[in-house]
């Protein structure tokens, strides 16, 4: 997918994509605090770029920067985030339980310290690499028995810009990302990528399979829009 990157002031850029499939502007911020835009593939980069500099008022209105991870945030299907000062360790540490992902730091300093908040990513992350790889390969081999599809593989990475991949010989990559999500959205894009192993290109034929194994495909392909892999979801 074509796209390219342009300031809007000296602190806000918006990404414009280009999709053959859409047919008008759509200007989005995402939880991450990307601004996005989506046009047609006929719209020209500058006119996209000037009709969303004409909405930058609305755009300042409703920007906010990453949120902060917070005590007691969720993460993923099986932990929450324990922030927990101490005042016998002298640098963050972090550890994943089995239903906590604990982050102790020195009383001295604030839990919304970057180094406590890199401490804190870091083991999200791996309490999301751990949900996902128990969870998803089950879920996946749950959906291709009950609809009819094979595949060869299937692989957990902690991929920033999809929610999942399938190549041409079926080795399909999910992202730990997807344990952020509704399990509707999560069944939506496995379902996706299993369509996938028949039909390799976002055609009509893959939408109409895809539909006719999820007649709400529409509704949940323009709901998961507003999601982003993000670890600050909540």
């Amino acid at each position: 997918m074509a796209y390219k990157e342009f300031f809007l002031t000296d602190s806000l850029s918006v990404t414009i994509y280009k999709r053959r499939r859409c047919r008008s502007l759509r200007l989005s911020i995402a939880a991450s605090g990307r601004i996005r835009m989506t046009i047609p593939v006929w719209v020209s980069y500058r006119s996209g770029l000037e009709f969303a500099r004409s909405r930058l008022p609305w755009i300042e209105r409703h920007y906010r920067l990453p949120g902060l991870l917070v005590h007691g945030q969720i993460i993923g299907k099986a932990h929450h985030l324990v922030l927990q000062s101490a005042a016998n360790v002298v640098k963050p540490i972090g550890r994943v339980g089995k239903s906590e992902v604990i982050v102790r730091y020195p009383a001295h300093i604030s839990p919304t310290h970057e180094t406590v908040q890199q401490v804190a990513q870091r083991a999200g992350m791996r309490a999301l690499r751990l949900q996902a790889r128990q969870l998803l390969p089950i879920r996946l081999d749950e959906l291709a028995k009950r609809e009819g599809f094979r595949y060869k593989s299937v692989s957990v990475r902690q991929l920033k810009s999809r929610w999942g991949s399938c190549d041409s010989e079926s080795h399909i990559v999910l992202s730990i990302f997807l344990m952020q999500l509704p399990w509707d959205l999560i069944d939506y894009v496995l379902l996706h990528e299993l369509v996938h192993t028949n039909v390799h290109k976002h055609g009509p034929e893959f939408w109409q399979q895809l539909e006719k194994l999820l007649p709400n495909a529409r509704s949940l392909r323009k709901t998961i829009r507003s999601y982003q892999p993000h670890m600050a979801l909540q």
